[in-house]
């Protein structure tokens, strides 16, 4: 009797401690959870917008940005536009959206203030060394199989929350796939 209450008290404890701990759980803890259910293959529609991949790269030490990647396809008769993208406060300053471009040989980056267009009956690539998101003033790292949840923003279309499975430092595609990008020097502005 005394061994079955002890264990039934043990049990209560364990069953309340564990309550607490997922009451405490951290952000980091919840995005690794995210990441279950967004994996490389993902497909998010809005309107005739078919968003798929979304993937970014993990952090170096210290590195003040990380980028976001996807593709977009628009299925539809009207062009449209990705305006703006979002992260949680917790994670980034603000989001920028992005272009890389070769100039002889030298390699610029610089900001699509006016935004993206999506072309109606075409899909946009948003890649390493081409269009991309840019999280400007990370707040923390990007950890390799996590996520971190963004807001797209299209002209059209409205806002859609996407998951970017964080792939390895040097992910060209999904998670973990790809190599290292660029050749040379790359410059930022304009």
């Amino acid at each position: 009797m005394k061994t079955t209450l002890i264990a039934a008290l043990g049990l209560a404890v364990l069953a309340t401690g564990a309550a607490r701990a997922e009451g405490q759980m951290t952000h980091q803890t919840k995005q690794r959870e995210m990441s279950a259910t967004a994996p490389a293959e993902a497909r998010f529609e809005l309107g005739a917008l078919v968003i798929e991949n979304p993937f970014s790269r993990a952090s170096l030490p210290n590195q003040p940005v990380g980028g976001g990647f996807f593709t977009v396809t628009n299925t539809g008769t009207e062009d449209d536009r990705l305006i703006a993208a979002n992260a949680a406060p917790e994670m980034a300053d603000h989001m920028e959206i992005h272009e890389m471009a070769m100039d002889g040989q030298v390699m610029k980056m610089r900001e699509l203030p006016k935004g993206l267009p999506i072309p109606a009956g075409e899909t946009v690539q948003l890649k390493p060394g081409g269009y991309h998101l840019m999280l400007m003033g990370l707040k923390q790292p990007l950890v390799e199989g996590e996520t971190v949840t963004v807001t797209l923003t299209f002209e059209k279309a409205g806002s859609i929350e996407v998951p970017l499975a964080i792939g390895a430092p040097n992910a060209k595609g999904g998670m973990g796939h790809g190599s290292p990008v660029g050749q040379g020097q790359m410059k930022h502005g304009g």
